[in-house]
C-alpha cells in the first residue's frame, strides 16, 4: 500500500516552545488516514521537523504501508534524509538515525520538498500542538482502528486507523473513586464499566482482520488474560463479568471471573464487528481486494465490508447492551470483556462524541479502560488503554 506523509514542526523562539504535526494520506493525496501532533517542550525548529517526520513514518507503518512519499517544507530534513546533505549537528544525528531506522521498514521511501503553503495540514497540526491542543488519541495510530485489525489497528487485530489516545495510566484503576459532583454536575452513583479487550490470538500476531472468526488465545494471550485478572481481582463488589460469545473473549473473561469467584455472563451484543469477506485478511489485502469499498469504510461508519456489518450497526447494538446492563446493574461495577469496536463504542457513548473517535482511539490487547454512566444522564471516562498490568 502506498501512502503520502506530510510533516511539519515549529518552534516559537528557536529554541522555544515547540511542536510537530504529521498527516498520513491515501495515494489520492486527499483522504486522511491518520493525524498526529504533539508539543515537545523547548526545542529548535529542526528538532521539531524531525520529530514530525518520525511521527508520520511511524503512523504510516502502523497502517501497513509499504511505500511512502514524504512531503515537507524543511529543506534541511529532506536533503539529509535523501542523503544529499550530511547530518552534522549533534542534536540532529540521533533523530536522523531514528528516522532512517523507521524508514528502513518500508519497501520504498521518497522525500520531496514543498513550499509551506502546500503543507497547511501538517502546519496546522504543529501549531495546534504549540497552542496546547491535546491529541485525543496519542499513540497516534494510523490505521482507522475503529475495528480490530489484528495485532494493531487495534493493537492486535486488523489495523484500521490507529487512533490517538495518549496512554496515561491512572494510579490504580482498581480503586477509582467517583468524580466530585461539583466538577461535572453528575448526580447519583454511576454504573462503572471496566472495559477489557481480549488477549492475543494468532490472528492478532498476523495482524489480520478478526471479527466473527473464533480463534483461541495464544499462550501469550492467556498470560495477558491472567495479568488482567490479577489486577481486577482487587476490586470489591463487582456485580458481573460479561463477555462477547467468541472464544477469545470468553477465555479472557473466564480468567477474570475465576479470580473474582463469578460466572461469565455472555452477551451477543458484545460480539466484534462482522468483517464479512475481509475476515482473516490483512489491511493491505482487503484494500487491494476491494479498493473502493475499503476506502469508503475507512471514513464512513455507515459503510460495511462486503457481506459484513457497519460500525453504525455495531453502535446500535452496543448502546442497547449498555441500556440493558444499566437496568440490571445500575450503580454497580461491571467488568465488560469484548473487542476493539464494542469497547470503543462504549467509550464513545460515555464521551458523547461523534463517530470519528472510532478512528482515533487505540486499544492494545488486554488493555483496560473505564467508563461511568450516571443515572441523571451524565457520563465520564476515567481511563483509556491502560496496560500497566502487563508489565
Amino acid at each position: 500500500m502506498k501512502v503520502l506523509v506530510e510533516a511539519d514542526g515549529g518552534s516559537r523562539g528557536n529554541p522555544g516552545p515547540a511542536g510537530y504535526g504529521a498527516v498520513v494520506l491515501a495515494e489520492d493525496g486527499e483522504t486522511v488516514l491518520a493525524e498526529r501532533w504533539e508539543a515537545i517542550g523547548v526545542a529548535t525548529n529542526n528538532v521539531a521537523e524531525y520529530r514530525g517526520l518520525i511521527a508520520g513514518l511511524r503512523a504510516a507503518a502502523e497502517l501497513g504501508a509499504t511505500e511512502v512519499d514524504v512531503r515537507m517544507d524543511s529543506k534541511l530534513v529532506v536533503e539529509q534524509m535523501s542523503g544529499r546533505w550530511q547530518v552534522k549537528h549533534p542534536a540532529m544525528k540521533p533523530l536522523a538515525a531514528e528516522a532512517k531506522d523507521v524508514a528502513a521498514g518500508f519497501d520504498r521511501v521518497g522525500y520531496g520538498w514543498i513550499p509551506r503553503e502546500r503543507n497547511k495540514r501538517a502546519d496546522k497540526l504543529a501549531n495546534d500542538a504549540m497552542d496546547g491542543k491535546v491529541m485525543p488519541d496519542p499513540a497516534i495510530g494510523a490505521v482507522p482502528e475503529a475495528a480490530e485489525v489484528s495485532g494493531g489497528a487495534s493493537g492486535g487485530e486488523p489495523a484500521t486507523a490507529r487512533a490517538v489516545v495518549t496512554e496515561r495510566p491512572a494510579k490504580s484503576a482498581a480503586h477509582v473513586t467517583a468524580p466530585p459532583a461539583s466538577w461535572s454536575g453528575a448526580e447519583g452513583r454511576p454504573t462503572r464499566l471496566h472495559l477489557v479487550r481480549h488477549g492475543q490470538t494468532e490472528l492478532s500476531v498476523a495482524r489480520r482482520y478478526s471479527g466473527r472468526g473464533n480463534p483461541p488465545l495464544t499462550e501469550v494471550g492467556l498470560g495477558q488474560a491472567r495479568a488482567a485478572a490479577a489486577r481486577l481481582s482487587t476490586l470489591d463488589g463487582v456485580a458481573a463479568v460479561v463477555a462477547s460469545p467468541l472464544q477469545r473473549t470468553r477465555q479472557t473473561a473466564g480468567e477474570i471471573a475465576s479470580a473474582l469467584g463469578l460466572e461469565v455472563d455472555v452477551r451477543e451484543d458484545l460480539i466484534e464487528v462482522d468483517f464479512g469477506e475481509w475476515e482473516a485478511l490483512t489491511f493491505t489485502e482487503a484494500a487491494e481486494r476491494d479498493p473502493e469499498a475499503h476506502a469508503r469504510w475507512l471514513g464512513d461508519t455507515s459503510a460495511a465490508p462486503p457481506g459484513g456489518e457497519s460500525f453504525d450497526a455495531v453502535h446500535r447494538r452496543v448502546d442497547r447492551f449498555r441500556r440493558e446492563l444499566i437496568a440490571e446493574h445500575g450503580g454497580r461495577d461491571v467488568i465488560v470483556v469484548s473487542h476493539v469496536t464494542p469497547v470503543k463504542t462504549l467509550l464513545r457513548l460515555a464521551l458523547g462524541s461523534g463517530p470519528e473517535i472510532l478512528y482515533r482511539l487505540h486499544l492494545d490487547l488486554a488493555s483496560l479502560s473505564i467508563a461511568e454512566f450516571y443515572p441523571d444522564g451524565h457520563a465520564s471516562v476515567r481511563l483509556v488503554n491502560d496496560t500497566s498490568h502487563l508489565g
